[in-house]
């Protein structure tokens, strides 16, 4: 789990679902498919989502994006309130 982003209104972790851990000697007997996500918390709200499949892979697009063209703030925040619109889940602590 990586923290990409985190703000007063948003905080962004890229999940690795089903990455190894390190130290971890366990044979692996069956097939493995890696899944990932991303976590988008909207702190206003406090819900969250969590983009995996065909929007994880958006999302990787747009962060790659960003990479290539260092965007400002409001930029970033604009695009993560089009994710938030989607946010349907209460964020539990846990």
């Amino acid at each position: 789990m990586n923290m990409l982003y985190d703000s007063e209104s948003f905080a962004v972790v890229h999940i690795h679902a089903n990455a190894p851990q390190a130290g971890d000697t366990t044979q692996d007997t069956g097939p493995h498919m890696p899944r990932h996500g991303f976590e988008i918390v909207d702190k206003r709200s406090g819900k969250e989502v969590y983009l995996d499949g065909s929007w994880a892979e958006m999302f990787q697009m747009q962060i790659n994006a960003w990479q290539q063209n260092t965007p400002s703030q409001e930029e970033v925040e604009d695009t993560l309130e089009g994710y938030a619109g989607l946010a349907q889940m209460p964020v539990v602590v846990h």
